[in-house]
């Protein structure tokens, strides 16, 4: 594990309390801190309680994306104003911030805290720190095929990811689920020829002579096809045989009866 510099927005979800020396010396020292969204008004600025009775502002053009209410974020102060009690405050500077750790500090192979922010039909969207989001397509996700990252992750989910390719030229990053859930071998350790264990069924394979059988989110064998299984259905098979120079289980459907 590294050390990571910008954790997830909303990772810690406490709520500080700044007093305006506080908040001075984070203008005056480019410190980041957090808080909470508790407004978007309709030009899509958004209101932060900084605690206090003191008032925080971040107009859109310093948000860096269009926000709702109740999300924790991170943001850096520009202006303090002590008569009125409010401050200016910009997310898009510690946005930049991040992303330039990740484009320029990261390497691929870094694993990383992420927070999955949303979910696509081809894969998921994690962001690792102060609003830097990167993509993690749905076969980086599990070796086991799915219709949809939904059966995996969900919105708001804490995951651990590995930085699979940074792509400079256009700052963008990709990530990488599967490599934490272990390697085949860690996953095959406890399973054993003749053995009878519970997996979920997926696919079938492209001539319908097969099916896929999840055992473990990163370990798949390969049982008999049959027209009576469906996706998703939770099945007993048996373990025929292992084959671990190809890493391939092969498997049969144990009769309910």
């Amino acid at each position: 594990m590294i050390y990571q510099r910008f954790i997830p927005e909303g990772w810690n979800q406490e709520e500080i309390k700044y007093s305006i020396k506080d908040l001075k010396n984070a203008s005056d020292n480019n410190i980041t801190l957090s808080g909470k969204i508790t407004n978007i008004d309709r030009k899509h600025n958004a209101y932060v309680d900084l605690g206090n009775s003191i008032k925080g502002i971040i107009p859109y053009n310093e948000l860096g994306e269009i926000l709702k209410g109740n999300n924790y974020i991170q943001f850096k102060v520009d202006k303090v104003d002590e008569s009125q009690k409010i401050c200016n405050l910009s997310r898009k500077k510690v946005k930049d911030e991040s992303l330039f750790w990740v484009i320029n500090e990261l390497s691929e192979g870094d694993v990383v805290n992420g927070i999955v922010r949303n979910i696509k039909p081809y894969g998921a969207f994690v962001e690792i720190g102060g609003g830097s989001t990167g993509l993690l397509y749905i076969n980086d996700i599990s070796v086991s095929r799915m219709k949809s990252p939904e059966e995996k992750l969900k919105i708001g989910q804490k995951i651990k990811v590995k930085i699979k390719e940074i792509d400079k030229e256009n700052k963008k990053f990709y990530l990488s689920y599967k490599d934490m859930l272990g390697s085949w071998e860690e996953n095959i350790k406890d399973i054993k020829e003749g053995s009878i264990v519970q997996g979920i069924a997926k696919e079938y394979t492209k001539n319908k002579d097969g099916i896929f059988i999840e055992l473990k989110p990163n370990l798949v064998g390969l049982c008999e096809y049959n027209s009576d299984i469906k996706y998703g259905q939770n099945v007993n098979v048996k373990v025929k045989k292992i084959i671990p120079e190809k890493k391939k289980i092969k498997l049969s459907i144990v009769s309910e009866n």
